[in-house]
């Protein structure tokens, strides 16, 4: 083999070598990502439902206190003449 063929023939073979490890590293990043995405809608849901909860509770104790103001508000007019 002259010295030229063995020049491309190496040449080749490391830029073969630099895609496969390219390609495996793009593979690994993108697994990566994929994974980190299921772990951040995990915590999407989890505090969409501890949103939820908050609003409830938040529902409820604005409930509580009208009907406590109403409650006011009303003996209060019954104890006027």
């Amino acid at each position: 083999m002259s010295r030229g063929s063995r020049l491309a023939l190496a040449a080749s073979a490391l830029l073969s070598a630099a895609i496969v490890a390219a390609v495996h590293i793009q593979q690994r990043r993108e697994l990566e990502r994929l994974r980190s995405g299921v772990v951040r809608d995990l915590e999407r849901q989890n505090q969409k439902k501890e949103n939820l909860r908050l609003l409830e509770e938040q529902i409820a104790l604005t409930k509580q206190l009208m009907e406590e103001r109403d409650k006011v508000l009303m003996e209060k007019r019954s104890q006027q003449p």
